[in-house]
């Protein structure tokens, strides 16, 4: 990855790959709005640690909204149409979350983008996420869109193959990456996370990772 694919533009978006962006604050006035939603969706599917196929637990909570959610346990990851916890369909996902990643993917060239998923992942002091890819989707042609909120988080972005180095990419509240096309399946993942309250969300990071999977 040369330093041409990581400069800060000054319309503040910050160029990571050849399809792939920070757009810096694109939420932030909307964080009102998109927490509300969260609150809603959280009241029907609470935020929960799922369990990894390898037997361990996840460290980052999480919860999902839309026609498809994301889940692991001992079987595997997958997407499915319903909540193990109750039985139900997932929360429809609220309209500002859909309207925000449709506005986000099209800044940056993905006209079109209707996700049929959103997971909704609670970071905490300490929490990390290591580096993967997201392939558990049937279509690789949509864009994701992933929106940080609350507490500060440093994104790891790297290459196509696990051990390609990994750019730290600084994301703080209302910050929103977008990545498809030929930089789609690159591994990416967040690093520990500094307890360094946000004034909103205190000590907690809220991330909304927007995919088509079906």
């Amino acid at each position: 990855m040369t330093q041409d694919l990581f400069d800060t533009h000054e319309d503040g978006r910050l160029r990571l790959g050849d399809q792939a962006f920070v757009l810096r604050g694109l939420a932030r006035d909307r964080a009102g709005a998109l927490l509300e939603a969260v609150a809603t969706v959280a009241r029907c599917a609470p935020l929960r640690r799922m369990q990894t196929p390898g037997g361990y637990t996840m460290s980052v909570a999480m919860t999902n909204c839309g026609v498809l959610g994301w889940t692991s346990d001992r079987r595997g990851y997958r997407y499915a149409p319903v909540d193990p916890l109750s039985g139900q369909p997932w929360p429809p996902m609220p309209p500002p979350l859909r309207r925000l990643a449709a506005d986000a993917a099209a800044a940056r060239g993905f006209a079109g983008f209707e996700p049929d998923a959103c997971l909704i992942n609670e970071y905490r002091p300490g929490t990390r996420l290591a580096l993967h890819q997201d392939r558990d989707e049937r279509d690789f042609a949509a864009p994701i869109v992933s929106v940080s909120l609350g507490m500060d988080a440093v994104f790891l972005f790297g290459g196509h193959a696990r051990g390609d180095r990994a750019m730290p990419v600084p994301l703080t509240h209302g910050d929103v990456v977008v990545w498809g096309g030929v930089d789609r399946l690159r591994f990416h993942g967040v690093r520990p996370l500094r307890d360094i309250p946000h004034p909103l969300l205190g000590s907690r990071r809220i991330n909304l990772t927007f995919r088509k999977a079906g």
